[in-house]
């Protein structure tokens, strides 16, 4: 009995010391470790590249509802009644057709005329100024690569904006109230909106008044994407009526662009 049980033992001892196979073990476990490893590193640089390319969207949907701002100023320059624009006879040079289903450069669609009325809505809803409350009209569209007339732009972001009349403005002469349809203090509301790929959107809102003289000045007061910044950025004075253009520079902080 205790020669079997020594010999069990002896065969347990000579199995344990047996090292066949450790080298196949030990080798999946690295293999396994690496492959972790890589495909981490793979995950890694794949979210890495997305907040790169998102942060470029915005920031290019940043550029475009600016640039198309300033192409609206100089259209605004160009109409002697600003309430022809807020009665919706007058519309910019700059407009892609129809409005209720376009297809936008960075895929997707969009419906410019439900979008104008959930803005409306939105206005509506937040009831900031009563009876003043802007009423917004669809005033210029169309892909941002077709902004300039003489140059074509490599950029597959898509630009709206709606104009509305100052909310601070008071009655409006012969009115027994504010009527937000129409001018009396020659000051206008402007929102751009620029929509990217994969969902991008910017959105920039101006407020543009008429000088004592013939040009306008511009003040951002609003947003920018989402979010409700609420701060007052520079007034630029912009190309009087009937002048060349004879001074363009950007301010690399604000990304504002002045004309003179």
């Amino acid at each position: 009995m205790a020669t079997q049980h020594n010999a069990s033992r002896r065969r347990l001892g000579l199995r344990l010391r047996n090292e066949e196979g450790t080298a196949l073990i030990i080798a999946l476990m690295s293999m396994m470790l690496l492959t972790a490893l890589g495909a981490a590193v793979v995950m890694v640089s794949r979210t890495e590249t997305a907040i790169a390319n998102n942060y470029r969207n915005s920031q290019e949907a940043l550029y475009a509802a600016d640039a198309a701002v300033e192409r609206v100023v100089q259209d605004l320059l160009m109409v002697p009644r600003w309430n022809d624009i807020l009665g919706g006879t007058v519309t910019s040079s700059f407009s892609d057709g129809s409005a209720s289903s376009i297809v936008l450069p960075g895929g997707g669609r969009i419906n410019l005329v439900n979008a104008t009325t959930a803005l409306q809505a939105e206005s509506d809803t937040a009831d900031l100024w009563g009876p003043n409350d802007p009423q917004w009209r669809l005033f210029a569209w169309g892909p941002i690569s077709r902004l300039l007339d003489t140059t074509s732009i490599d950029s597959p972001m898509y630009v709206a904006v709606w104009v509305a009349d100052d909310p601070a403005d008071g009655p409006s002469p012969g009115t027994a109230d504010g009527n937000p349809l129409l001018d009396a203090n020659g000051t206008l509301t402007i929102r751009a909106e620029a929509y990217g790929p994969a969902g991008t959107r910017k959105v920039i809102e101006v407020t543009v008044a008429r000088t004592s003289g013939t040009e306008i000045e511009r003040g951002q007061i609003a947003q920018r994407g989402q979010e409700e910044l609420n701060q007052r950025a520079r007034k630029a004075a912009v190309q009087t009526p009937g002048k060349g253009l004879t001074n363009m520079r950007m301010n690399t902080g604000t990304g504002n662009l002045g004309v003179q």
